[in-house]
């Protein structure tokens, strides 16, 4: 598995998930279909060259809205891979998975199904945007980022200093 994101508590221990990932993964494997119920749970799915992507939701969600998220993941991946959605590609660009998840569903709720949108918001992530235009989830990620960045400069320059400081002397 390269990323999975789990929103509720249905499957509570490490354990449980790695057996309902496993009892997924067996069922669908070697089917055409878009569509399974499994274990009281709705699994849209969508594989293409050596990768499987699955949105599962309770069985009175929506096939068509899952069905849409799966979708716009698919064809955002696949506009920022260039075409390229193979497990190579896509461990290149970790963050862009990330970013397109975060874009697309937050903490179990759907927030967009534009794969365009998706796109261009994941884009902006490197540039300077205001505050108004980021989700909650960019703003917390770039303060961190920038946090960490800090305190790792302190942590490995302080020492070099220290030490260039001692060799002057």
């Amino acid at each position: 598995m390269l990323y999975l994101q789990y929103y509720d508590d249905t499957y509570p221990s490490v354990k449980e998930q790695k057996a309902f990932e496993k009892n997924i993964f067996s069922k669908t494997h070697r089917t055409d279909s878009e569509i399974a119920l499994l274990e009281g749970l709705t699994v849209v799915y969508k594989s293409n060259i050596d990768l499987f992507f699955y949105v599962v939701g309770s069985s009175h969600e929506n096939e068509l809205m899952l069905m849409a998220v799966l979708n716009c993941l698919f064809d955002s991946l696949s506009q920022m891979l260039r075409k390229n959605v193979e497990r190579r590609a896509l461990l290149e660009n970790m963050e862009g998975l990330f970013l397109a998840v975060d874009e697309i569903v937050d903490g179990g709720v759907i927030l967009e199904s534009d794969p365009q949108q998706v796109v261009y918001r994941v884009a902006l992530r490197g540039e300077d945007v205001p505050y108004s235009e980021q989700t909650v989830t960019q703003v917390i990620l770039s303060k961190l980022f920038e946090f960490f960045k800090i305190f790792l400069l302190k942590i490995f320059l302080f020492p070099f200093d220290h030490f260039n400081q001692k060799l002057l002397q």
